[in-house]
């Protein structure tokens, strides 16, 4: 059982998305291996800050090139696109936990890498955006 103290900790760590903050900057920091760790994470403070406040680019840890990756990953036979459980577990394993649960071609069990991309982007702009005031 927690102590006032430690649920009120507990309480601010998450209105602030604290950790969520932490654990993108240092999954950045160690992906990127500046040479400067320092100046980098104040350079990605910053990107985030503007971010937030034009609600646009987003620091991330992944980028076209990288869900380009994962969607060639699930898509051995070249066919152009993946099923709706690929789909869902793709995201899950990038870190996604609010997207669109059946996004368009979800009926034909068919998600296309343009509609995987575009969700993944979405739902990783938002699983950044962790910066609260």
């Amino acid at each position: 059982m927690q102590s006032p103290l430690e649920r009120e900790a507990s309480e601010y760590l998450t209105q602030h998305q604290i950790l969520e903050l932490i654990d993108n900057l240092t999954s950045m920091l160690l992906y990127q291996r500046p040479a400067r760790p320092v100046q980098f994470l104040i350079d990605q403070l910053e990107l985030l800050k503007v971010a937030r406040q034009t609600q646009k680019n987003y620091p991330c840890l992944f980028d076209d090139s990288n869900l380009d990756t994962v969607f060639g990953i699930l898509d051995t036979t070249k066919q152009g696109h993946i099923t709706l459980r690929q789909y869902r577990e793709a995201l899950k394993t990038l870190g996604v936990k609010d997207f669109v649960m059946a996004p368009l071609g979800s009926l034909d069990d068919k998600i296309t890498q343009a509609t995987f991309k575009q969700e993944a982007k979405a739902g990783l702009a938002n699983a950044c955006a962790t910066f609260r005031t």
